[in-house]
């Protein structure tokens, strides 16, 4: 296990927003995870930190995926979005993540 700490300042810029899709809320709800688009650099032990500090619950666990970004058409050429990181994290039982609660 890395034992150097982790910065806080980095963690502030891991997390860049909550994902809000029909998956994500139904995670949510049946296996009490939240999504998050995250940084691309960002590690699992950045991201649970993270959220831990952020959010003041306890995570179980992390789990990440790459997402692709997607080929677009302008006119007659074609470009390609940048792909991002999703993290799916997981709440240890009894932790709730309320985005509605203005703290």
């Amino acid at each position: 296990m890395n034992a150097t700490p982790i910065k806080e300042e980095r963690l502030l810029q891991v997390i860049l927003a909550p994902v809000v899709s029909e998956k994500a809320t139904m995670l949510a709800d049946k296996r009490e995870q939240v999504v998050f688009r995250v940084d691309r650099t960002a590690t699992k032990p950045e991201i649970k930190a993270a959220v831990e500090l952020l959010f003041k619950v306890e995570v179980k666990d992390v789990r990440v995926a790459n997402v692709k970004g997607k080929t677009k058409r302008f006119g007659r050429f074609f470009g390609k979005r940048t792909g991002w990181k999703k993290a799916f994290v997981c709440l240890k039982p009894g932790q709730e993540l309320n985005f509605a609660a203005g703290e």
